[in-house]
Formats: structure tokens, sequence, C-alpha cells
């Protein structure tokens, strides 16, 4: 799945789950559910997502929405062999960015 978000530091609850076309509760809910998921949150309390929250929730993503993981199974899979299954999702997801970039090109000729 191809993210499209802009460049910045930090991305509000908002922005992320319609980057990722999903409910804010289902944000919230991964978030107490994968360890992995640590956004920082401001004196509100309203949730900042850095770079490295949006790569783990492109991976929770991929888990249970594209491959079809139960929750608890993404768990496991995730503790079991956690490098492994990142280094693999980072190939697919930058192969993946490619692909959209190559349509994006073919579209403008």
């Amino acid at each position: 799945m191809h993210i499209d978000l802009p460049e910045k530091r930090y991305y509000g609850i908002g922005e992320v789950a319609k980057a990722f076309k999903v409910n804010t509760s289902l944000i919230r809910f991964w978030e107490t559910e994968f360890d992995i998921l640590k956004p920082k949150k401001n004196a509100k309390g309203n949730r900042k997502f850095s770079q490295e929250d949006i790569k783990n929730l492109k991976f929770i993503y991929h888990l249970v929405k594209e491959r079809g993981f139960t929750l608890e199974g993404a768990k496991t899979h995730l503790k079991e062999n956690k490098q492994q299954a990142l280094s693999q999702f980072e190939i697919i997801d930058k192969l993946e960015d490619i692909k959209a970039q190559l349509l994006k090109i073919k579209s403008q000729l």
C-alpha cells in the first residue's frame, strides 16, 4: 500500500487515518494492541506520529489488512521474527513506491 503523506517530522492522528483510509479509532486501538507503536503525546494528549511510527503502522496494516493476519497472529509474528519480517516488508514497500512512481510517469506520457 502506497501512503501519500507530506514530509514532516510529526503527523496528527487525523492525517494518519486519512492516509491509511481507516478510522482514527482503529489507529488508537492498534496503539493499545501493538507495543511497537509509541506516538508522542503533547500536553493536550494529542497523538503525534513520527516517521518510525508511520513505518510500523504500514507494517501492521500490511499484516492485518493485506495478508489477513489476526491481531494475535500479527503480534506473534512481530515478536518471533521482527527484524526479518521488517526487512522483507521494507523491500516490498520500496518496490511498491517504485511501481507507484512508474505508473505516475506512465500516466504523464
